[in-house]
């Protein structure tokens, strides 16, 4: 079958080239950020080479045979901010196509604003990061995943080396959401359990996102005081869109490396009338080795996951996309036949995990007049999880778990300029959560519940960019059909004091319910939070950029335990336990405040460099009325990425680049040794807060590429070494039956992944 896949894309009609072998093509779509509404007549510049060019009545603009490297573009309009749009790479392979928005502006503001190439969709004024591919393949041990690109950015501290998983100020992971298109959905991550202390499924990681960053556009990612567009979480937001195939030409990508064999292609379906197909197939590279007998420690890990996105712009009616994504993974571990060879617990039992997740929607987008825009997108995403513990014989269970979720999302946006002061956004975020589950070990009682989740919301904005910006909404969150009703107010305020100084504010109400397997066993009550932010920007130069939030957010609603110090604030990988909350539906609350650092230099002559600090405290109040630091209270968090690349003749680029990574150690319960020997299993005390502190983590990464274009073609190969002084971090403690004694279990030491990419 995979041998089939490759000759298809290898001979796939690659046709209509029209570039030299020192050129390509640069197109763009500009609109105006408010309305959607085509910019007919800006004017575009790239000063590297002295060209210019005014877009089309439809706002399209094409550079035909571009010289090929690094380059930035100006984009300007009359009525609009100037904008300046760096780090970008144009290659022989494929042409650069750009979807870019601007901003509404007088013409008392600085007279040229840096612009990433992801649109920030929700306006957010603090709190908010666009991200870009460019930025995914740029940045070292990111293995081309979305999530990992988040652990360079200040507040964000990862769970752990095998996975993805994150916590944003000082949150749980569990209250990270995922969007898709401008709806939430399930967890979009291979080997949910990768990492965590009970080897079970969480609800927000995994080893490596499904959704291969070669069909991603806009990426915004939000860490707190989130716009009323948002509902349903506290602890951050990972917002992603697929991007549009190319609707003129076919273009292909064929990338072999470490983390598997990825095949991507893109063109028009009908040129006419500009539609386009991306698609997307992934197969994990240890999934190979796995079929050629091989494995890793005793497990057998493998994946595969596909996406496409399917759009059809019309004349009257709008232009709409149809997409999808899906993809499994398992790990079978079995441990060695003799039993001489037996090193840990682990080895009394096979495990055998599996998982599978898909998501099919549709999106409509129309615009009326030049003024007024509506959106609406309709998903249906999916999980299911299945770990099996056993001995040597699988009717034979020491554990089984099972748990299968669904999230049908609508989301549907109505945006309308009502004067040059005014824009107005109303909108309806509709969830329908379902879940279904295993009891006691048992693959026969299974239990089953669904939850409701409306949230309209309404929201006045700048329609015009100027010294005082501001993002005032109101979101009205119904729970179940009404258990649960609540008015959400955001608001967002920025003042520009000079041309180079702006300083911003920002408040939240926000509510959120766990939806997973632990809610059940909880009281129904949303999760609710205040959270207050207070930032600044400075702009010395377009290449140059301070900028820093204080936050302060405070929870409450969330349930109270009974003579324990537990909460949910620490995360649900403890639950494998039974806690119980007060009978009386009591609930308590937590803190988390901090101060975020940043400097970013733009890719500029060869050098970037991204900067940031982080100081902050995560608490929970417990039973005694006391605060006590949560598990994801590390204190600090400090990143350091800088690179430097050297551009040759014809596109060839050789780059270096490196990421620093010192974050202060969580936080554990203390191992009741006595019950463990007498369980036969890792029992916490907690009897007792979270007292003992992990040493802190510090993991160097290192990534250097080249990158050379040929006509028609072009190719790059990578070698990313994650962690490569190979430092020995601590993971967590836990009491090995096997040994009979508390065993540390530290993260992943030096990995090399060597990448080769092939664009035509």
């Amino acid at each position: 079958m995979y041998k089939t896949i490759i000759l298809i894309f290898l001979f796939l009609n690659i046709q209509n080239y029209s570039f030299s072998q020192n050129g390509q093509n640069i197109r763009l779509s500009l609109k105006d950020q408010l309305t959607n509404a085509p910019l007919s007549g800006a004017t575009v510049k790239i000063a590297k080479y002295n060209l210019n060019m005014n877009a089309d009545d439809g706002g399209k603009a094409i550079f035909k045979n571009v010289p090929l490297g690094r380059l930035e573009l100006e984009i300007s309009s009359v009525g609009y901010e100037k904008v300046l749009v760096k780090e970008l790479l144009l290659e022989s392979s494929k042409e650069l196509m750009l979807d870019l928005s601007l901003m509404p502006s007088s013409t008392n503001l600085s007279p040229i604003t840096v612009k990433s190439t992801s649109t920030n969709v929700s306006q957010a004024l603090t709190g908010i990061t666009p991200l870009s591919m460019e930025q995914v393949m740029r940045f070292p041990a990111t293995f081309f995943d979305p999530a990992r690109l988040a652990f360079s950015l200040a507040g964000v501290a990862n769970n752990n080396d095998q996975a993805n998983g994150m916590s944003v100020r000082g949150n749980t992971p569990d209250a990270l959401q995922w969007r898709l298109e401008g709806v939430e959905i399930v967890n979009p991550n291979h080997f949910s359990n990768a990492g965590t202390y009970s080897d079970q499924p969480t609800q927000s990681g995994g080893g490596t996102n499904i959704l291969s960053s070669q069909m991603l556009g806009n990426m915004n990612f939000l860490s707190g005081s989130f716009p009323a567009d948002y509902s349903n979480s506290l602890g951050g937001v990972m917002d992603m869109y697929f991007r549009e195939g190319n609707a003129t030409k076919y273009q292909h990508t064929a990338q072999i490396g470490l983390v598997g064999i990825d095949l991507s292609s893109e063109g028009p379906i009908n040129k006419t009338k500009g539609s386009s197909y991306l698609f997307n197939y992934r197969y994990s590279f240890t999934g190979l080795l796995v079929a050629m007998g091989m494995d890793f420690g005793g497990e057998k890990m493998k994946f595969q996951d596909i996406a496409a996105n399917f759009y059809f712009p019309t004349k009257k009616a709008g232009a709409f996309s149809f997409f999808l994504m899906g993809g499994n993974s398992s790990n079978i571990f079995a441990p060695p036949s003799d039993k001489t060879l037996w090193e840990s617990e682990k080895d009394f039992n096979n495990i055998d995990f599996f998982s599978r997740m898909g998501l099919v929607g549709m999106k409509h987008k129309i615009s009326f007049g030049k003024r007024w825009y509506l959106q609406t997108v309709l998903a249906n995403s999916g999980l299911e999880n299945l770990r099996s513990q056993y001995t040597t014989d699988p009717s034979s269970n020491l554990s089984y778990r099972y748990h299968a979720r669904n999230v049908v999302g609508l989301n549907s946006t109505l945006t309308g300029k009502l004067n040059k002061t005014f824009t107005f956004k109303t909108g309806l975020n509709l969830n329908h959560f379902f879940n279904e589950f295993n009891q006691s070990n048992s693959d026969n009682v299974f239990v089953a519940f669904d939850e409701f989740l409306i949230s309209p919301f309404v929201k006045i904005l700048n329609s015009e960019k100027n010294k005082f910006s501001y993002n005032i909404g109101l979101t009205f969150p119904v729970y179940n059909g009404g258990q649960y009703t609540f008015v959400e107010p955001r608001l967002g305020m920025a003042y520009e004091i000079t041309q180079k100084f702006t300083i911003k504010s920002s408040y939240g109400l926000h509510s959120f319910q766990p939806n997973s397997r632990l809610a059940f066993t909880l009281p129904f009550k949303p999760q609710r939070a205040h959270h207050f932010a207070v930032g600044y920007s400075y702009n010395p130069s377009l290449n140059d950029e301070f900028f820093g939030e204080i936050f302060y957010q405070r929870i409450f609603n969330t349930p109270q335990f009974t003579s324990l110090y537990v909460s949910v604030l620490n995360g649900s990988d403890f639950w494998g336990y039974t806690l119980n909350p007060t009978p009386d539906g009591k609930s308590t609350q937590g803190i988390n405040q901090g101060i975020e650092l940043n400097y970013r230099r733009h890719l500029t002559k060869g050098l970037f460099a991204l900067v940031n600090t982080t100081f902050y405290k995560s608490e929970f109040k417990a039973y005694d009325g006391k605060y006590y630091e949560t598990r994801f209270s590390g204190r600090h968090i400090f990143n350091l990425t800088f690179g430097k690349e050297w551009e040759k003749r014809n596109g060839k680029i050789i780059g270096v680049n490196t990421r620093i990574a010192w974050l202060g150690g969580f936080r554990d319960y203390n191992i009741d040794v006595e019950q463990s020997k007498s369980q036969g299993f890792t029992v916490y005390d907690f009897s007792k807060p979270l007292e003992v502190k992990n040493t802190d983590y510090f993991r160097p990464d290192l990534r250097v590429y080249f990158k050379k274009s040929k006509k028609n073609r072009s190719r790059m190969i990578s070698v990313d070494i994650q962690n490569f002084v190979n430092q020995k971090n601590l993971a967590y403690n836990y009491y090995d039956s096997y040994l009979k004694e508390t065993v540390t279990k530290y993260q992943l030491g030096m990995i090399p992944m060597l990448n080769y990419r092939w664009e035509f």
